[in-house]
């Protein structure tokens, strides 16, 4: 039963958490406290993008250790979710929560006066390692309060989160490099957690509720330690291997990646005819259009995440814009994401949106590749804004359709592994894609960067990572047509194709 509150449970009898039968009387105040949670881990991914040219400047920092303040805390977080998500299931979700969000504010705070970059890089790693402790219990925490009636309007919220984070991060960035508050700088990205964090503490201590501890069950952890190595012999070498000249051990680590997967599927059967508890349900790893799903959208947020990293860099090394500048230039594409929240629900049809949106965002790319090739010597923040909207706007019609028609797929008893799978997916494509991309660029200026590099060398390294962006694009368009929606049994909603 949660603390304070009448709501009952019903006994499960694999193991897993109980289930609410009832609704938590402050599940409202409780949800936009786990909603600001999300806003924070959001946040830290979007503010750090238009600020990283001032930290790489003041930190003396190379295009490597650039690389890996952004990578090292997408890695840790996307490696942490799914284990630290049953922890929270076994030690109770609430004070792993709490835990949580202490941890990130004392990393924020680490963070924020660290005087190397190898020192933000480490600091980096655990505010990751925080924010997948917190993050990893907020969806979890929220379907126990709310009533499966309540869902479809409580949801939808998260988006709704995710893009405003996507405005604010840029622009708060922006706004706060240009104040420079107490000459901080761009340590201000990191400290602003602090103040955050603390209310965040006080209103989940009063308003979320606690579910009861599961001791009994267990983490998987030959599977995690599978999983992990695999993700990082292949993420590592991408952003370690065109500085060092692509030696041959980057390319064996790579190709080191699709046996320790096959080890890591191999080891999960054998836990799952054993009965034990594994941290991927084998369901899932044969369920044609969850693993379509699942691999649509870890290309579309290679494509995603990689892009803003690059375009940050462009428009402040290449075309000369402050950080303000960035930040506002960047704004269009996630009001873009919010309108599509408004406008795709008119389309019922979930295939049909994730073509059209992916079909905006080839033609979006394709415009914005034709300003900067004969943009003139004074390209500006509206320059971009047309190409970003409609981006953005595509992009919101892909991220929820995908989203939707992945979870449609999976049995509602394992509703919780294939949401806390996606998001796994979604942020091993934005590590693979920052490091692919980051890659992409770098070589198309030539050399490490040295700041003499002329805006025609920018110019040309950006239009090679569009290149990427329509194909990553066009290969999500092209799996949604694959796509069957063929539904098990009790799975998590009904088809809603048109």
């Amino acid at each position: 039963m949660f603390e304070g509150s009448n709501v009952n449970f019903q006994k499960q009898t694999d193991g897993r958490p109980a289930e609410p039968l009832g609704t938590y009387e402050y599940r409202w105040p409780a949800l936009f406290t786990l909603l600001a949670a999300s806003f924070m881990n959001l946040l830290d991914t979007s503010i750090i993008t238009v600020g990283l040219p001032t930290l790489q400047e003041n930190l003396h920092a190379n295009e490597k250790q650039i690389q890996w303040v952004v990578e090292v805390y997408i890695l840790v977080y996307a490696l942490g979710l799914l284990p630290l998500a049953r922890f929270g299931d076994i030690v109770g979700r609430k004070v792993m929560f709490l835990v949580g969000i202490v941890f990130f504010i004392a990393t924020s705070a680490l963070c924020g006066v660290v005087l190397s970059a190898e020192m933000l890089v480490l600091a980096r790693g655990l505010q990751g390692l925080a924010a997948a402790m917190m993050s990893s219990q907020v969806i979890a925490i929220a379907q126990t309060m709310f009533s499966p009636k309540e869902r479809p309007h409580a949801f939808p919220l998260f988006g709704v989160v995710a893009g405003v984070s996507g405005i604010a991060g840029p622009i708060l960035s922006g706004l706060l490099l240009h104040a420079n508050f107490f000459d901080l700088g761009w340590r201000q990205l990191f400290l602003i957690n602090i103040p955050m964090g603390v209310l965040t503490y006080l209103a989940a201590s009063a308003w979320v509720p606690r579910c009861p501890p599961h001791p009994g069950l267990k983490n998987d952890w030959l599977g995690i330690s599978l999983a992990s190595v695999a993700i990082f012999s292949l993420v590592y070498p991408l952003v370690e291997g065109r500085v060092l000249g692509w030696p041959i051990w980057t390319l064996l680590s790579m190709f080191a990646c699709v046996p320790l997967l096959a080890a890591f599927v191999w080891w999960e059967s054998v836990l799952a005819r054993k009965g034990g508890s594994t941290l991927l349900p084998i369901q899932l790893m044969s369920n044609h259009d969850y693993l379509l799903g699942a691999g649509a959208v870890l290309v579309f947020f290679s494509a995603l995440q990689g892009f803003f990293l690059v375009f940050a860099l462009f428009l402040q090394m290449g075309l000369g814009f402050t950080p303000l500048q960035s930040g506002l230039s960047v704004a269009p594409f996630p009001i873009g994401i919010l309108l599509a929240t408004v406008v795709s629900g008119q389309i019922r049809n979930l295939k049909l949106k994730i073509i059209a949106g992916s079909l905006l965002l080839v033609a979006s790319f394709l415009v914005l590749g034709a300003i900067v090739i004969h943009g003139s010597a004074g390209l500006g923040t509206m320059d971009f804004s047309l190409p970003l909207l409609v981006g953005g706007v595509g992009s919101g019609m892909c991220i929820s359709s995908l989203f939707q028609t992945i979870m449609l797929t999976v049995p509602l008893k394992d509703a919780g592994a294939g949401s806390g799978a996606m998001q796994v997916f979604q942020q091993v494509g934005a590590c693979i894609g920052i490091a692919l991309v980051s890659v992409i660029f770098y070589s198309g200026i030539g050399s490490q960067y040295t700041g003499y590099q002329t805006e025609s060398m920018f110019k040309i390294a950006f239009l090679h990572t569009i290149a990427y962006e329509l194909f990553a694009y066009l290969l999500v368009g092209a799996a949604a047509l694959k796509l069957k929606f063929e539904l098990p049994n009790n799975s998590v909603g009904p088809i809603r194709q048109g």
